[in-house]
């Protein structure tokens, strides 16, 4: 769930990476759903001298059926399953953003949304199944979301991913953790921090991003607990902007990205078919 240089990171996250699930292989419902609340903080976009906070819907949602998955890791579907590594479906997006004093005059950020391939790579996994290191390498496609849509290129966010369950003998709670650069195509980041030359101001020079793909690095942490009847979830995530090819341009104001957020829902409905879940 994340654009890697987008507005509303935040609200991806949420939606898709703090899905609580156990590691170790059991028997779990073929699906269950809930609905709850919670509440989001991020900038504008990265770089940007503006955060808001939103409070959001939650939309609880896990599926163990063999192609397509919703779990901790968001919505995806599943081409292909080996033991050292699966070929997956990835997507994500972002939430259009209003102008802040830096863009003001500017024409309004849209939203967003990026489908493509996922390599994961199972590198390690402890024997009960309760630790797991994957390496995830999703390259998306992103485009812009109006009425003559606009292809804003690819992106690229390789990372390290750690999951935990029951960390430090904490039953029922469980623990990601993830790592890794941040590149995007020249395109996608024209799109967030270019300044054409009709929108140049004697504080806002024109800009257009240089070559260069790299685009920072990421980091975050995800925790969540699973009741019979109730989920709770939270997360932290921060991205760097130190060395990204765009981190010259007059809309960046400072040198790194965060969000926040929190959320709970209550599970109202749940399969009585039951699969082997070893995810």
């Amino acid at each position: 769930m994340r654009a890697a240089c987008a507005s509303g990171r935040g609200l991806l996250l949420a939606a898709g990476l703090l899905a609580a699930s156990g590691a170790a292989a059991k028997e779990e419902p073929l699906w269950e759903y809930g609905f709850g609340a919670g509440a989001v903080a991020f900038q504008d976009y990265p770089g940007s001298q503006t955060t808001h906070a939103y409070p959001v819907p939650i939309a609880y949602l896990r599926y163990n059926g063999d192609f397509l998955k919703a779990d901790r890791n968001g919505l995806r579907g599943r081409l292909l399953d080996q033991d050292r590594f699966e070929l997956n479906l990835s997507g994500s997006g972002t939430v259009p953003a209003p102008n802040d004093r830096l863009r003001a005059g500017m024409p309004g950020l849209k939203t967003t949304v990026e489908i493509g391939p996922s390599l994961d790579l199972h590198l390690a996994k402890s024997a009960d199944g309760r630790v797991r290191l994957d390496l995830r390498l999703p390259v998306r496609a992103a485009y812009t979301v109006e009425s003559s849509p606009r292809s804003l290129g690819l992106v690229y966010e390789p990372k390290l991913n750690l999951d935990l369950a029951a960390p430090a003998g904490l039953t029922g709670w469980n623990l990601g953790l993830w790592a890794g650069p941040l590149f995007n195509d020249r395109r996608y980041h024209a799109y967030f921090y270019a300044v054409d030359p009709g929108y140049a101001t004697a504080q806002r020079p024109a800009y257009e991003p240089h070559g260069g793909a790299y685009s920072g690095s990421q980091a975050g942490a995800a925790w969540s607990k699973r009741y019979p009847r109730f989920w709770f979830g939270s997360y932290l995530h921060v991205d760097s902007l130190a060395g990204a090819s765009f981190e010259d341009s007059p809309l960046v104001r400072r040198r790194y990205d965060w969000s926040a957020g929190f959320g709970f829902a209550w599970i109202i409905g749940r399969s009585r078919t039951l699969v082997d879940v070893t995810d």
